[in-house]
């Protein structure tokens, strides 16, 4: 499974190389969440995988990474290019918008 660190997501959605998939639930979204990310629920992406083009690579995050890594297996699976951010939303937190809530 390919990976990306916070830091290089980072550099991707500068360059708008990517989208970003956010699996977490809405509460967790509503504490702490990145501005461009698509939200869907790891439960719900099975039925909602008509919302994401499949012309673009997407990177996939969560809370620390464990629900975003089965996410990119699934969307791998299906067909589309997606990579796992380790270390999730607390990583981002951590090491690129600390303004960013760790929860």
């Amino acid at each position: 499974m390919q990976e990306l660190t916070a830091q290089q997501l980072a550099e991707e959605l500068e360059n708008a190389t990517l989208e970003l998939l956010d699996v977490r639930e809405a509460w967790e979204v509503a504490l702490a969440g990145i501005q461009s990310a698509r939200h869907i629920p790891l439960g719900e992406l099975p039925h909602r995988l008509s919302e994401l083009d499949r012309t673009r690579p997407h990177a996939v995050l969560c809370h620390h990474g464990v629900r975003s890594a089965m996410a990119t297996q699934y969307l791998t699976q299906q067909g589309f290019k997606a990579c796992n951010v380790t270390g999730g939303i607390d990583a981002w937190s951590q090491t690129v918008d600390p303004s960013t809530p760790r929860y």
